[in-house]
């Protein structure tokens, strides 16, 4: 299946100084697959290690000479590693000593290509007993598979590619609106887990792929007591079950759990958030970029890994099939959170990504937007509401607080730009060339 994120390992791969890459991401978001196919279509010789599978294979990186270890991998493997071997250690989380050795190979042996990764590899990264080699390594973020790419594994390249080149001064037929919005519905169900789409593309049951999210629900659930305590174990459990209830609210520790210790509870989430399952939407000031630069962390929203997992917790993958408006399905939860995914997705992918919300808690005129996105030196408001122009109020007040000259609007609708108010409404279906439109706009 396509992924974008090829044209990132190819353009990696083609630096003159070239770094070790780590790809960072949850579990079975196809970090795997990507290099596998990174690999088939390049020409590279692929030389993958896993170590959850082999722990025993970290003995043959013990040194710190790179020709030692690459002397050891060939007599091991009973092969010769070139320029043009590509070295996968997958797993590495469950041998971290093993990322030492990363920096001499950047050093000393900077033509072979290797790439690592991880699916709770977040940890070590943040153990305070680990050091990383700084300089000497490069990241990518993976995410799950975005609506574009649903459309290409589904034999849909045609509507994929009138997304990708859709621009805002292009209209769109009411026939092929209908088609994108129908299209959505059947992702949001299906989601971008790379098992769930491949299953639903390959035999169009919904109840097929909804028995694959069923496994990967359990799958993470099993990872929980990977990275906890035994005590802690029931309460990771009964937060984990709590999550979808709460998407695009913003977060009070009694509402996960009235049981236990605020501080307790904030610990679960940070675990969550290291192992890439939830992401943090935390408020910002935004009275300048970077947006993260007035973030307080105290107040905070959250979007699960993918939306998909979250329909099927919710169990309402009727609903969303059924309904007129997306934005009424649980209150629009599941547009918001398809919404803060889609912002992840275009993120650039060796960057941090990272979500905002800006909020003011008055009683005479409290506001919130659900999300903040910069453009040079510009915040924009990102809202994923129904409704007339005139009556986003909290829009309209960000706008004349902050003297913002672009607001953004999501809903089922199609593309429209209210001049007076200076609000650019898009379909649900163009959150991923959300970054793409202001830049043609601005």
């Amino acid at each position: 299946m396509y992924r974008k994120k090829i044209k990132n390992l190819k353009y990696w791969a083609n630096q003159s100084n070239r770094k070790p890459l780590i790809i960072r991401g949850a579990r079975q978001v196809g970090k795997s697959t990507l290099v596998r196919m990174f690999t088939n279509k390049n020409g590279y010789d692929l030389l993958e290690i896993n170590f959850e599978r082999n722990p025993e294979y970290a003995d043959l990186f013990k040194s710190n000479n790179p020709d030692e270890i690459i002397n050891l991998l060939e007599i091991n493997f009973d092969t010769e590693i070139t320029n043009s071997t590509l070295l996968f250690l997958d797993e590495i989380q469950a041998e971290a000593k093993v990322l030492k050795c990363l920096r001499y190979f950047y050093e000393e042996r900077p033509k072979i290509p290797i790439i690592a990764a991880g699916s709770l590899l977040d940890f070590e990264l943040n153990s305070p007993s680990f050091s990383i080699p700084v300089g000497r390594i490069s990241y990518m973020y993976l995410h799950p598979m975005g609506f574009v790419e649903f459309l290409i594994a589904d034999g849909k390249e045609k509507l994929a590619k009138f997304i990708e080149c859709y621009n805002i001064a292009d209209g769109i037929p009411e026939v092929i609106h209908k088609k994108l919005i129908n299209e959505l519905k059947i992702y949001l169900v299906v989601g971008g887990m790379p098992e769930a789409v491949k299953t639903y593309t390959q035999t169009k049951s919904f109840r097929k792929s909804e028995e694959v999210k069923q496994d990967l629900l359990a799958t993470f659930q099993n990872d929980f007591a990977k990275y906890s305590k035994r005590h802690q174990y029931n309460l990771i459990r009964k937060i984990f079950a709590q999550i979808s209830q709460n998407i695009g609210k913003k977060i009070k520790y009694s509402n996960l759990s009235r049981e236990n210790k605020s501080a307790d509870v904030a610990n679960i989430l940070d675990l969550f958030e290291a192992a890439r399952v939830i992401k943090k939407v935390v408020r910002s000031s935004a009275n300048g970029v970077p947006i993260s630069a007035e973030a307080n962390n105290k107040f905070f929203k959250i979007i699960f890994l993918d939306v998909g997992l979250i329909s099927t917790q919710l169990n309402i993958s009727a609903k969303i099939l059924n309904v007129g408006d997306l934005l009424l399905v649980n209150n629009g939860e599941i547009a918001e959170q398809w919404i803060g995914q889609a912002l992840l997705l275009s993120t650039d992918g060796n960057q941090l990504p990272e979500l905002h919300y800006w909020a003011r808690e008055k009683k005479s005129s409290s506001a919130e937007i659900d999300y903040l996105i910069s453009s040079g030196d510009k915040i924009i408001p990102v809202e994923v509401k129904a409704g007339k122009s005139g009556t986003l109020k909290s829009l309209h007040l960000f706008m004349q607080e902050k003297q913002s000259n672009l607001a953004i609007r999501f809903n089922a609708d199609k593309p429209s730009f209210y001049r007076k108010e200076k609000i650019l409404s898009l379909p649900l279906y163009l959150a991923e060339k959300t970054k793409k439109i202001i830049e043609d706009i601005t």
